[in-house]
This record gives C-alpha cells, structure tokens and sequence, in this order.
C-alpha cells in the first residue's frame, strides 16, 4: 500500500501542475474556458489527495477507506480532466464517456472519505 500512496502523492503533484497549466490556457487561448474548470478541480483534488494519502497511512480504523478513496478521486479526477481538456482543444472524439465516468467515480471516491470519516469516529469514540 505504501508505493501505491507515494505514487498518488506524486499524481497530486502532477495535478498541481497541468491544473496551473490549464489555468495559464484558459487564460490566453480562445475558446478554453472550459479549462478554467479542468483548473480548479485539478488543483483542488491534489491539495485533497495529499491529505487523503496522509490519513491512509495512518493507523486508523478508517484506513483502507481513506487508501480506497484516495485512488477514486485520483482516477476520476483524472478521467474527468483530461475528457474536458481533449474535448476543449481538440473538440467531440471517441472517448466523450470518460467526463461523466470521472465525475461520477470522483464523486464516489468524496463519499467513500465520507465514511472513512465516520469509521474513524465511531470507532475511536464508541
């Protein structure tokens, strides 16, 4: 499980790169404002994998859930990034499911922190 949470620690900085890539071009090429969204959750998903990632390696009740939602998120986020970003410069192609299913597998991996959380605090505090 540990080279699985490193490589998601390094993921979330790679996120945190191409987010601040995608900001720089939806602020300078026409017609990417939808990068602007691809920015925001890029940049907002690796701050949160990071913390994720950190909760997983604690000795936690929780910690299989935290590890569980760490790779949703990271799957979804990005699935849904690079649909919209492909999408946006390059227009409609073969791949317009990966939006939807990324969004949705993001979602999922949110809930899953959700009751990771709650495992942890029913357990520590019974």
């Amino acid at each position: 499980m540990g080279k699985i949470l490193d490589a998601l620690n390094a993921c979330a900085g790679l996120f945190g790169f191409c987010g601040v890539a995608a900001a720089a071009a939806a602020a300078h090429v026409s017609g990417a404002e939808n990068l602007r969204s691809v920015a925001l959750i890029l940049l907002v998903h690796a701050a949160a994998l990071l913390a994720i990632t950190a909760r997983a390696r604690e000795a936690s009740p929780g910690a299989r859930l935290w590890f569980v939602s760490a790779l949703a998120i990271a799957l979804g986020a990005a699935l849904f990034s690079a649909a919209v970003t492909l999408l946006t410069l390059r227009g409609p192609g073969p791949f317009l499911w990966a939006a939807p299913v990324g969004g949705t597998t993001t979602m999922l991996g949110w809930l899953v922190v959700c009751a990771a959380g709650l495992v942890d605090l029913f357990r520590r505090y019974p």
